[in-house]
């Protein structure tokens, strides 16, 4: 059992002015306590959450505090992309066609597969479909 961590949980999580702050508070507690199993993320939706965390805030030492809660965490796994998933998450953003679906989460879903992950906590219904979401 496992989970795959996007954006939105951790920039709702440092964003007390965030509409899903308290879900995303709550869903990041109970997934820091093991209920969900192993927990990942990806170098991918660090850049993305950080960048994002920013553009919304305004606020470096917000942005900053998305970075360290993705990376300080001991129980979250960040998983970097090398070539092959590169290549593959690649191949996978062209197929989509008129499906919305950001390279971020093409690469998100990438090390799920990889991983053996079929869980997603996320905001974002654009994996509705592709991936069992928790939200």
């Amino acid at each position: 059992m496992a989970v795959f961590l996007d954006t939105g949980i951790f920039v709702a999580a440092r964003n007390s002015r965030d509409f899903n702050h308290a879900r995303a508070t709550e869903l990041l507690e109970r997934a820091l306590k093991g209920e969900f199993g192993a927990v990942y993320t990806s170098d991918y939706v660090v850049d993305e959450a950080v960048t994002t965390a920013l553009l919304r805030t305004s606020n470096h030492e917000i942005a900053a505090n998305v970075g360290r809660l993705a990376l300080g965490s001991p129980r979250v796994e960040t998983l970097y992309t090398g070539v092959a998933e590169f290549r593959s998450s690649w191949e996978r953003f062209q197929k989509l066609g008129r499906r919305a679906m950001s390279f971020t989460d093409c690469v998100s879903l990438t090390h799920m597969e990889r991983r053996g992950v079929d869980k997603i906590m996320s905001f974002d219904s654009d994996f509705d479909g592709v991936a069992a979401r928790i939200h």
